[in-house]
């Protein structure tokens, strides 16, 4: 096996759990390893760390798979990781229909995602070591679930930074163009060749069930709607009239079909627009909600970014608080990972000032639970949703 040699004083960070190794903290490199190759992980000291993906030309050099001698170039070891990952999604959504069976690091297998969307399966390779190992990863997905298609949705940015092309492609079977998937007893169309991420935002379904119980005979507006899951959910619990904004014309579309699936287009109406331009226009008009759902995309992909990013999360943020009638909610997100909690809620607290709102955090939410958050990579935990009332 070839070994990497972490610098003496490099080795902190995996001590303590976290997966990844930089390029910065590889001491010397015994055995000549290509690109993907599997690599052991020692100490400056000579202590085992564990069995990792390499990559020489990343930032992230390797990404731990297991602490012990593992060999990852067999079926069996991915058989067995995503069937423990199934195996507990299995335990919590029984009988769902659209869940995510593999979260990368969250389940032992940095780089890989794998959603199930009824009998078709969506994945993502993000990672040279795990792009290699796609054919071993699709043998066993074929075993463990018989699907009628799997789609790679290698569409997204990071693959560049793992020196990988960025494309769609379906592996096995024949998808439809599109197909119906299932939550919380509404239906959703979703396109897996081109759908936003892998065809569904699966990681809110849990804080869409925040909407019952505050939207009943509220008027609610739906910013950066994309495909009507907040709007549908709070038309289901009671709202009034719900409004739903997108700048994207094809998110609308979906939107709007989506209304219809649920027999809720009287109550939701969408309209293709920039979200904060749309917030001005509804304020110079007196417009007011009972309550406002943000869910934009990530404003923020690099830390050098943070800044910019923060103003733009706190003037849309300002915005909508003063669109709430008092005693209405604002429920707000950020998916930014470098838009960390703390900083996250200090940008709340700012934006409250200056609307002169009094506003109150009811909850503080994060992912779906089929998204889980490895304790030691705190890279995992991205996803921010503040449940707030403004009084």
């Amino acid at each position: 096996m070839k070994r990497l040699i972490l610098r003496q004083g490099h080795d902190r960070r995996i001590r303590q759990g976290h997966p990844w190794i930089f390029s910065n903290e590889i001491g010397h490199i015994e055995g000549s390893p290509q690109g993907g190759d599997a690599v052991e992980i020692y100490s400056h000291s000579g202590a085992a760390y564990g069995t990792a993906y390499y990559n020489p030309h990343s930032l992230i050099s390797a990404r731990l798979l297991s602490h012990g001698q593992v060999a990852i170039d067999e079926v069996d070891f991915f058989r067995t990781r995503i069937k423990a990952a199934a195996d507990y999604r299995r335990a919590l959504y029984p009988d769902a229909q659209a869940v995510r069976l593999v979260h990368g690091e969250g389940d032992g297998l940095p780089g890989l995602v794998v959603d199930r969307y009824g009998d078709i399966l969506s994945v993502q390779f993000l990672t040279l070591g795990i792009d290699c190992r796609k054919e071993l990863i699709c043998t066993a997905l074929i075993e463990l679930f018989q699907p009628s298609a799997i789609v790679a949705r290698n569409d997204v940015g990071i693959r560049a930074l793992e020196g990988l092309a960025q494309h769609t492609e379906i592996l096995s079977g024949a998808p439809p163009e599109t197909t119906i998937i299932h939550e919380h007893g509404l239906r959703y169309r979703i396109n897996v060749l081109s759908g936003q991420k892998t065809g569904h935002f699966l990681d809110q379904k849990e804080n869409h069930l925040t909407l019952e119980n505050r939207v009943a005979g509220r008027r609610v507006l739906d910013l950066f709607c994309y495909s009507g899951g907040w709007a549908t959910h709070a038309a289901r619990f009671g709202a009034n009239e719900v409004m739903g904004v997108d700048i994207s014309a094809d998110a609308i579309a979906l939107a709007r079909e989506n209304a219809r699936l649920n027999y809720q287009e009287t109550v939701c109406r969408f309209e293709t627009a920039d979200a904060f331009e749309m917030l001005r226009t509804l304020k110079n008009t007196g417009e007011r909600f009972g309550l406002i759902t943000l869910d934009p995309p990530a404003f923020v992909k690099s830390k050098k970014k943070l800044a910019e990013a923060t103003r733009g999360y706190l003037t849309i943020n300002r915005r909508a608080m003063e669109l709430v009638e008092p005693g209405g909610y604002l429920i707000t997100c950020s998916c930014s990972y470098h838009m960390q909690r703390d900083l996250f809620l200090d940008m709340l607290r700012q934006a409250a000032s200056q609307a002169g709102r009094a506003v109150r955090l009811l909850e503080m939410r994060g992912q779906a639970y089929d998204h889980p958050v490895l304790l030691t990579c705190p890279e995992t935990d991205y996803l921010k949703c503040a449940v707030l009332q403004i009084v």
